[in-house]
């Protein structure tokens, strides 16, 4: 099993990294305001313009750390990442599946029966905890509705009519997403997902969760050797993590939907961090995105047992173990990919 090592966060937009010796400093205004050694991590985000030097980004390169760089909004600017070694099989095998249809369709079948149900199971949960406070009748009827599009994906015999299903659901997710939220609701309202730009509060968080999501699923399928730009169900496009986009699927709902959910529910983060700028457009301030940091390491350290290996592993493992399950898949040691269903 792949061991998580740490990722490091550099939250603030005037930062430049740098390299000294084996270890990564981090500058502002040629002031050093931290430094960590590189054999501690396993991957690099940094939010802002300011970039790094070539000598860390070969640093970087050499030792298989992923170096992401994304704008201060969370928006996804590119990635520095080392040459691959080994696996060509693997992959050969990934670029021949991701070309034939009936594969594409096995595989995205059963990563959107994972998402479905995770859906649905995230609905069940906010019943069963806050029944008093909620409109359950209408929370109960999105159930139904998402239990019905599971069904509806054992007869399905294209992509495109896979597509059309999980268009549906995840209308019918967002259609009682405002439901979930039980407190700052006026601040924290959710009426339509909106993602360039977010024009909400609630959307700026779950866009701001997702770009982690999608960078921690590329991580986890570099390191079992798939390429995370080729993908199954997600069309290929220049840039685009599209197999990464396949696998946070599954995590969607059960790790970003429900973190935001609990930011707020648990007034852990408030409107007054959110700033809404000329063209409609919100973003978070700085101290905001610390506290979301924060609390997404720690949600990466707790402990769940995984339903298919039946052994307790910590959540941050999770994409990694899916990662390598659909290698196992790819490579014939399992006759099909076995979704993440979170219970």
């Amino acid at each position: 099993m792949k061991k998580l090592l740490n990722t490091l966060y550099i939250t603030t937009p005037e930062s430049y990294l740098s390299l000294s010796g084996e270890n990564i400093v981090v500058l502002k205004e040629d002031v050093e305001v931290g430094r960590l050694p590189l054999h501690n991590l396993q991957s690099i985000v940094t939010f802002g313009y300011q970039g790094a030097s070539p000598a860390l980004m070969g640093a970087c390169a050499k030792n298989q750390i992923d170096l992401c760089f994304l704008k201060p909004s969370g928006k996804f600017l590119a990635r520095v990442v080392g040459g691959n070694y080994g696996n060509v099989l693997l992959r050969k095998t990934q670029y021949r599946n991701s070309d034939n249809p009936y594969e594409c369709l096995n595989i995205s079948k059963n990563i959107i029966i994972g998402k479905l149900y995770n859906s649905k199971s995230v609905i069940d949960r906010t019943i069963r905890d806050h029944g008093i406070r909620v409109n359950v009748d209408k929370l109960e009827k999105g159930k139904s509705e998402l239990y019905a599009s599971l069904k509806r994906i054992e007869m399905v015999e294209t992509l495109e009519e896979l597509r059309g299903i999980e268009g549906n659901a995840a209308q019918t997710y967002f259609s009682v997403f405002d439901d979930l939220i039980i407190n700052q609701k006026e601040q924290f309202y959710f009426n339509i997902r909106s993602k360039r730009p977010p024009l909400d509060n609630m959307n700026a968080l779950l866009s701001f969760l997702y770009v982690l999501l999608s960078h921690d699923c590329a991580a986890a399928l570099e390191g079992v050797g798939l390429d995370p730009y080729v993908g199954f169900m997600h069309k290929d496009r220049p840039g685009r993590v599209s197999l990464a986009l396949d696998l946070m699927e599954e995590f969607r709902s059960v790790f970003a939907d429900r973190l935001a959910l609990t930011l707020i529910n648990r007034n852990e983060i408030l409107a007054k961090g959110f700033i809404q700028k000329e063209n409609g457009a919100v973003v978070m301030d700085d101290d905001t995105r610390k506290i979301i940091l924060n609390a997404w390491q720690n949600k990466k350290r707790t402990t769940i047992t995984h339903p298919f290996l039946n052994e307790k592993i910590e959540w941050g493992i999770v994409p990694h173990v899916q990662a390598m399950l659909l290698a196992r898949y790819l490579r014939g040691d399992l006759d099909e990919y076995p979704p993440f269903l979170w219970k």
